[in-house]
Formats: C-alpha cells, structure tokens, sequence
C-alpha cells in the first residue's frame, strides 16, 4: 500500500511539473531528450549538478549575487530572456534576487523535496532548474525569485 502510496504521489508530482508523458508524446519527447542532452553536454559540472540535478550553489559563492551591471540575465542553457536587472534587488539571501521575470518565460511547480514545500522556477522553454520563488519579495510584486548564478546568463545592456 505504502508502495502504492509513493508512485502515485511521484506521478502526481511530476504531472505538476509538466512532466508527464504520455505514448503519444514519446516520439516528441525523444527527439526533446536528445536537444537538452546536447545543451547539457557543454555544462561545467557545477552548470549541470544545479540546472539538470536540480541542485543549489553555496550562499554567496555566485558571480551575480553581487553584480549590478544594467542588461538582462538569460538561461545558460538556451539564452531565453529571464531577467532584467532592473528588477535585480538585494535581497541578502546570498543569492541573485528579482521581484519580476520577463514576459512570464520563467515556469513554477510545486517543490516538496528536503522535507519543505516551495515553488520551483524553471525556465519555460528548455526546462533548466533556476531556483525558487518565495513571497517575500518588495513591491510591486511581492515575490522574490532567488536564482542560481550558474543557471544565469547575463547580456549587458551595451550589447544588446
């Protein structure tokens, strides 16, 4: 029963991720698997424990934490604009923080992993693990989205 208990809990875990599949997705899916293997191949290890293994960088340890520079921050992983560092903020987590995405390209689900329930942020178009998004954050959105630096990319406003 208990066994019971933990697939359908993991099922419905992952169909809150957008993960679920189904047979006639496989073919898609494939082809999907094979594209994010190759993005994911290129990864430092430190890149792919975070964005692929859903992993988290030291407090303090990210290039961004402290990075005020004027541009926009982007997956590392496809370059989808995520960010703009007009809604960077301290936030003294140790972590990079924003109190807005851009033009919802960030995708949240449910997190119960380490015994706590939290939103994840993943970037809606390649899936990679960004972090977490907490409501906590200032005006006007209210939330804070605490992100990985190495999940990051940053285009300064220069070279746009």
């Amino acid at each position: 029963m208990k066994l019971l208990l933990f697939f359908i809990s993991c099922s419905f875990s992952l169909t809150n991720c957008g993960l679920s599949y189904s047979k006639k997705e496989s073919n898609n899916q494939n082809n999907k698997s094979a594209e994010k293997d190759s993005n994911y191949a290129r990864l430092t290890d430190e890149q792919y424990r975070i964005c692929h293994d859903k992993g988290t960088e030291a407090p303090y340890s990210g290039s961004y934490d402290n990075h005020w520079k004027k541009g926009t921050y982007k997956c590392t992983i496809c370059k989808t604009d995520l960010f703009s560092s007009a809604t960077k903020f301290h936030s003294g987590s140790g972590w990079p923080s924003f109190y807005s995405q851009i033009a919802d390209h960030v995708k949240m689900c449910s997190d119960t992993s380490h015994g706590m329930v939290r939103e994840e942020i993943l970037c809606k178009k390649c899936g990679s693990h960004l972090g977490h998004v907490f409501k906590d954050g200032p005006k006007p959105t209210g939330l804070r989205y605490c992100v990985n630096s190495v999940a990051l990319y940053f285009e300064s406003e220069n070279n746009l």
